[in-house]
C-alpha cells in the first residue's frame, strides 16, 4: 500500500478535471473504473465525485440573491450528498477491513484517531482546496496582491497534501504490519431519522 497515496491523488485530481470539463452540479456521472475489477479505484473516483459536486453547491448556496425556494431545494440536495459523502467513507472502510482481514495485530498494537478512509476523506477535500486556490492564484483578472496571497495558501495546501499523504501511507503500513488496527464505526446520524429527530417524528 505504499503508492496507495499517490494513486488516491492522481485519481482526486482526474476527477476534478473531469468534472471542470463541463462545470454544472447538475451533469452527468460516469465511473471510468469498474466495480468488479478495480473496485478501490471505483470507490475513489465516486467519493471524490460526491465532493466535488458538493463543493459547488456550498459555492450556490452562498449566493446572497438565491431564491428562498432554491436554497432549500439546494440544502436538500447538500443533506442528501453529505449522507452519501459518509456512506462512501464507510465503503472504503469495508474494503480495507477485508483486505487486511487476515492481519494479526501485535498485543501492543493501537487503534488511530480515524479510521483510513476518513484520512482519504480530508485528501479528496484538500484536492479540491488545491484546484481551486490555484486557479485564484493563477486568476488573470485579480490582483497582483491578491494572487500571491493565494499562491501563498497554494504551497501550504501541497504540503499539507504531502503530509497527510505520507500519514495516510504509513497508517495503512501500519495495519498492514499489526502495529495498529482499525474498526468501521457506523455514522450514527440523527437529523435525517424519522425516529431520532424529533421534528421529523411529530410529522
Amino acid at each position: 500500500m505504499k503508492n496507495f497515496s499517490e494513486n488516491a491523488n492522481t485519481i482526486f485530481d482526474q476527477v476534478i478535471n473531469e468534472y471542470h470539463k463541463i462545470d454544472r452540479v447538475d451533469q452527468p456521472f460516469t465511473n471510468p473504473y469498474n466495480k468488479n475489477t478495480e473496485l478501490l479505484n471505483h470507490l475513489l473516483y465516486r467519493k471524490c465525485w460526491i465532493d466535488t459536486v458538493q463543493w459547488h453547491y456550498e459555492d450556490i448556496i452562498r449566493d446572497p440573491n438565491i431564491h428562498p425556494e432554491e436554497a432549500l431545494t439546494l440544502k436538500r440536495k447538500i443533506d442528501a450528498s453529505n449522507q452519501d459523502r459518509t456512506d462512501m467513507v464507510e465503503y472504503i472502510d469495508s474494503y480495507f477491513l477485508e483486505k487486511f482481514k487476515d492481519v494479526t495485530p501485535n498485543p501492543d498494537a493501537t487503534i488511530n484517531t480515524e479510521s483510513p478512509a476518513w484520512g482519504v476523506d480530508r485528501l479528496s477535500i484538500l484536492a479540491l482546496k488545491i484546484y481551486h486556490m490555484n486557479e485564484e492564484a493563477t486568476r488573470e483578472n485579480a490582483s497582483q496582491k491578491h494572487r500571491d496571497a493565494c499562491n501563498t495558501k497554494l504551497q501550504i495546501l501541497l504540503e499539507q497534501r504531502v503530509d497527510l499523504s505520507t500519514a495516510i501511507n504509513q497508517l495503512l503500513d501500519d495495519i498492514a504490519n499489526g502495529r495498529k488496527y482499525m474498526k468501521v464505526y457506523k455514522q450514527m446520524k440523527m437529523y435525517n431519522d424519522d425516529e431520532l429527530n424529533p421534528v421529523l417524528r411529530k410529522n
